[in-house]
């Protein structure tokens, strides 16, 4: 239970964090963070939570990154649902925390609330096929980033930093294509109050990042110092 504790809390966090910099620092008059701003909070986010909860839960905080780690053999089976469950709820929770926070605004307008889409609600325009493939493409490389780092050989100590600047590098490239998802609870978190077009494109951001995460298990496990060590 306290592994799926620790699940909720970071992934509120990652939410809270991430989607909260995006809907109420990023355009922030004369001061507004903007996109590298956006991208750093949500690197931030996993940093920290890597200190905080790692060595309870993993830190996965993504349902794509749960079934990553348990296609490259890094997690059993019987806790991949549980943790689903908990990262998509602690979503949520962070998600109505942001929206509690947004609206006590006087001219609050929901907008996309940092929800993300494609063709008219991407961004810069781009289109489903470019949203499929940055997304399947990012989570492939943010999967193999933490199998990597988090490989019993890789420098010790490490792995947070290296798993939260990725996520920030990500960010840095594919915010214009789809507000970037990458994290199946982070997007449903935010389609959840927006609801709509929101709604109907969240299939995209379940699909890409399950497909890619199952493409970096399996690439990593195939290419793994660990599993030559053990032949």
């Amino acid at each position: 239970m306290k592994k799926f504790i620790a699940e909720f809390i970071g992934t509120l966090w990652l939410v809270l964090g991430g989607c909260g910099s995006a809907v109420l620092a990023a355009g922030f008059p004369e001061m507004g963070i903007g996109f590298v701003g956006v991208s750093l909070a949500f690197g931030l986010t996993v940093v920290t939570m890597a200190y905080a909860i790692g060595h309870i839960s993993g830190c996965h905080l993504n349902p794509a990154v749960t079934i990553g780690v348990w296609i490259g053999g890094r997690f059993e089976g019987k806790d991949v649902f549980p943790y689903i469950v908990a990262q998509v709820m602690g979503g949520i929770a962070g998600a109505a925390i942001l929206f509690l926070i947004a609206s006590g605004k006087s001219d609050f307008v929901l907008g996309g609330f940092a929800s993300n889409g494609y063709g008219e609600h991407s961004p810069g325009g781009y289109g489903m096929t470019s949203a499929l493939i940055i997304e399947v493409v990012m989570t492939f490389i943010f999967l193999f980033v933490i199998l990597g780092s988090t490989y019993t050989k890789a420098p010790r100590g490490f792995a947070g930093l290296a798993i939260g600047l990725c996520l920030t590098l990500i960010h840095l490239i594919s915010i214009p294509v789809t507000n970037t998802s990458v994290n199946p609870a982070r997007s449903t978190s935010q389609a959840l109050f927006v609801g709509d077009w929101a709604l109907d494109q969240l299939w995209l951001f379940w699909l890409a990042p399950i497909v890619g995460a199952i493409i970096a298990g399996l690439v990593y496990k195939a290419i793994s110092p660990e599993m030559t060590d053990k032949l």
